[in-house]
């Protein structure tokens, strides 16, 4: 287990965290979408603030997560057991705008960083345990498994847990093809994704 309590949340869940004794907040939020005010009800704490879209390939007018942001979040999971004095006090939240898809995969990372004797599988089954519905953001896992160096371990994981949420919930093909990410469900199935265009993550 990371040496403190992760919760992964959306945005109209952040209220409910107020009074959860939470010590640090890391912020995925698009890049026009304005700083929640929820965080003002909260006891004094560190917050990173990310701005990206939840896309997974470059598009016009959308801004892609980049390596920096992957950076900047490890070097935050770093800091967090520092932070305090106990880590066990710890109390990281990590939210997007869904709580499916950037906040799941930075979950994962953040894990995976924690824990590296851990196996990536295990690390998918930790997040899927704390968020059901995790859809991971394939392209953050990309950057954050070339930064953690662990070869591919982190996709090849994900890809798994695509499978198995696909299994469960066949529709989920094509709602990904239409936010366009059919790329994680051909990398996952090997199959062709239904075409599609705007987005269900956000």
């Amino acid at each position: 287990m990371p040496p403190y309590r992760l919760t992964i949340c959306g945005l109209d869940e952040l209220a409910g965290y107020s009074a959860g004794g939470v010590t640090h907040v890391l912020s995925i939020l698009d890049p026009d979408h304005p700083e929640p005010e929820v965080f003002r009800a909260y006891a004094p704490h560190r917050r990173l603030e990310l701005r990206f879209h939840d896309i997974i390939d470059p598009a016009p007018g959308r801004v892609a997560p980049r390596p920096e942001d992957v950076e900047r979040l490890l070097a935050f999971g770093r800091a967090v057991g520092n932070d305090t004095e106990a880590a066990a006090e710890a109390h990281l939240l990590v939210h997007c705008h869904a709580g499916v898809s950037r906040s799941t995969a930075a979950a994962a990372l953040l894990l995976a960083q924690a824990c590296p004797g851990r196996p990536a599988a295990e690390v998918l089954a930790m997040v899927a345990a704390l968020r059901p519905r995790a859809w991971p953001n394939l392209r953050l896992i990309e950057l954050g498994d070339a930064l953690l160096h662990r070869g591919g371990e982190i996709v090849t994981a994900v890809r798994a847990h695509y499978r198995r949420a696909l299994a469960a919930q066949p529709w989920l093909a094509a709602a990904m093809a239409a936010g366009g990410r059919g790329r994680e469900v051909r990398d996952a199935t090997g199959a062709a994704a239904p075409p599609g265009g705007g987005s269900v993550l956000s």
